[in-house]
């Protein structure tokens, strides 16, 4: 059984009340129950923080023991030196998810300091983003 490990970022709590128009109307924790239904020979498990250095301690936490990780590091993507180089020191594969197509909006989002050390970068296809993530490990 493939062991994967969901990271998401500052304000991705607020999924299914936050910009609808851009991150739709669902859920996290409602669309993961569709996906877990979906695998049931993945055991997908889900962390979120808001704080840049709880998302470094979960990612070196993880990184030698699980089989892949999905991270959307929200707005820290664009700013996070340090959540790119734990990408870098640890062995899991990392794959770099965005909800929205962040080269379709403002031009700061177009910069990742995770994608030089990620597995793949899937970004624009909303909460799909992330099944299309789980696919990859396969």
């Amino acid at each position: 059984m493939k062991k994967l490990m969901i990271i998401n970022g500052p304000n991705l709590n607020l999924l299914g009340k936050r910009e609808p128009n851009i991150y739709g109307s669902l859920t996290f924790t409602e669309f993961l129950e569709e996906v877990q239904e979906k695998y049931p020979n993945v055991q997908i498990n889900y962390f979120q923080s808001n704080i840049e250095g709880v998302l470094i301690d979960k990612l070196h936490e993880v990184g030698f023991s699980f089989d892949g990780v999905i991270l959307n590091a929200g707005a820290y993507t664009h700013t996070s030196i340090g959540i790119g180089d734990a990408v870098k020191g640890i062995e899991t594969p990392v794959v770099e998810v965005h909800i929205s197509n962040t080269f379709g909006r403002e031009e700061f989002r177009h910069q990742s300091f995770i994608s030089p050390n990620a597995k793949g970068v899937i970004l624009g296809f909303g909460l799909q983003s992330y099944e299309l993530a789980i696919q990859s490990f396969f």
